[in-house]
């Protein structure tokens, strides 16, 4: 299965290049019509969201837009595609911890792993995460 690198994802959430989006179109429906997927890796996921974040100045109300758009676009295979869902739901919630923290935590918590350490204290305050500092000190 072909993967997509980040320069493909954020042309077609930006929508900023005519030529490329179009050619990008024209994969998502020839993927659709032979009924592939492509798979989109959690490495190239955590930059897009990092490029529509910083390059771009998306709000984390657009980047949970384009999240969610990724997720439901049945030709787009996320890998740790139930990570990422609970990744995005906990980066929904108020005073939560940026999406790259979120997904950190939630990668670490599904595979069996954690609690996920860490020194930021809004991380800190997630289920699966605990606070460097505390985990020494055992509190």
């Amino acid at each position: 299965m072909p993967a997509l690198d980040t320069h493909v994802l954020v042309r077609w959430i930006t929508n900023d290049d005519a030529a490329q989006c179009a050619v990008i179109q024209q994969l998502l429906h020839a993927t659709a019509a032979a009924e592939q997927r492509l798979s989109v890796p959690v490495t190239v996921l955590l930059e897009t969201e990092w490029v529509l974040r910083a390059r771009y100045g998306f709000d984390r109300a657009a980047r949970i837009l384009a999240l969610d758009a990724m997720l439901s676009v049945p030709e787009l295979e996320l890998m740790d595609e139930i990570a990422v869902e609970r990744a995005l739901h906990l980066f929904r919630q108020d005073g939560a911890p940026e999406f790259a923290d979120c997904l950190h935590i939630r990668l670490a918590k599904t595979s069996g792993q954690g609690p996920l350490l860490t020194i930021d204290t809004r991380a800190a305050n997630v289920d699966g995460a605990l606070l460097l500092t505390q985990a020494i000190l055992g509190r």
